[in-house]
């Protein structure tokens, strides 16, 4: 293998795959939803985050809206 190469004269181009990328972030779940993913994690051969991933992915894709109420005085408190 060379010690050095030579890039001077190739052109670059941005990477076609970046939108592609996958962001790390912390997130909170709940023991009983890991234990879910997990489950069918070990059913289907693919790693939990994953699923929880195309889950996710799913409802963005979809637009999938919880009906829901949040009240604000309770944020912050575990239900």
């Amino acid at each position: 293998m060379r010690d050095h190469y030579d890039f001077s004269k190739m052109k670059g181009r941005k990477n076609p795959y970046i939108k592609h990328l996958k962001q790390p972030v912390t997130i909170r779940l709940d023991r009983d939803t890991v234990s879910y993913f997990k489950s069918v994690s070990e059913e289907t051969g693919i790693p939990y985050q994953s699923l929880i991933n195309l889950y996710l992915r799913d409802c963005a894709v979809n637009q999938r809206k919880l009906l829901i109420k949040w009240h604000p005085e309770n944020a912050g408190q575990d239900t």
